[in-house]
């Protein structure tokens, strides 16, 4: 068993995920890129879910480059995905697999970092549909799925500033903050009651486009790239970490 701070450097075996099903959101760069490829190295097949087909075609053909086994695409816009969209992926992992093993929900958007009281209404609305609650919907209609499996694992991403309020991270903190509470309360709801288990991981300060966008003035060089923080991810969505639920974990060791 891997204690909570050591899952930073955890060493799977191989093939690790072997003959696991596991959908990524926001599979078309950055974490969501690397978790694939991670996942896929490790024996899994991939869903990649996003909204840029292209950006998504382009990680399909690194998988298939490396021989790894064949992912499938399904192009989503969160923003825009109706209840219909996620029926319809269920039913179509349902048809091709009989199960989900596993579901990260990596897709976010960053929105304004401004003052609440200037906040634009709209942005807020965008934020929350996409960080929360189309979330919220893909993983209630999912759950039939992922029940299927003998062993499940749901990981949504959280944030250091959805666990201590910060001044200008408006509605992604905001969004965090409601992540942190739904992994609880939908991992007490479950608790003991079947396969699955929800978790939530916090990437930390991470090489990636949406960093740059929130700390213009950084060196990028200093971050941990996407690679770096992987061992965590696949930790939580393979099968030694079936004893863990409705836990917030970090991917990197945090400084004091």
């Amino acid at each position: 068993m891997y204690f909570v701070n050591d899952i930073v450097n955890y060493l799977p075996t191989k093939n690790h995920l072997k003959e696991r099903v596991i959908l990524i959101t926001g599979a078309g760069d950055g974490i969501g890129k690397s978790a694939a490829l991670a996942c896929a190295k490790a024996g899994a097949t991939v869903i990649l879910a996003g909204r840029t087909p292209a950006k998504l075609d382009a990680v399909y053909t690194l998988i298939m480059a490396e021989g790894l086994p064949e992912p499938r695409i399904f192009a989503i816009d969160l923003e825009g995905a109706t209840h219909d969209d996620y029926v319809n992926l269920a039913a179509t992992i349902d048809q091709q697999f009989g199960r989900l093993d596993g579901l990260l929900h990596n897709a976010g958007t960053l929105g304004q970092r401004t003052p609440l009281s200037n906040y634009s209404v709209e942005l807020w609305n965008k934020v929350m549909q996409v960080n929360l609650t189309a979330q919220f919907q893909m993983t209630q209609c999912l759950m039939a799925v992922l029940e299927k499996s003998a062993d499940a694992s749901v990981l949504f991403t959280t944030s250091g500033v959805g666990r201590a309020g910060r001044a200008f991270w408006g509605a992604y903190a905001v969004s965090k903050f409601a992540i942190e509470g739904m992994v609880q309360t939908w991992a007490s709801e479950i608790e003991g009651l079947g396969s699955v288990r929800i978790n939530a991981i916090n990437p930390g300060a991470t090489r990636t486009n949406m960093r740059a966008q929130a700390f213009p003035a950084e060196n990028p060089y200093d971050l941990a790239t996407a690679e770096d923080i992987m061992p965590a991810y696949l930790y939580l969505l393979g099968p030694d970490s079936k004893h863990i639920n409705g836990q917030s974990l970090d991917a990197q060791i945090r400084k004091p």
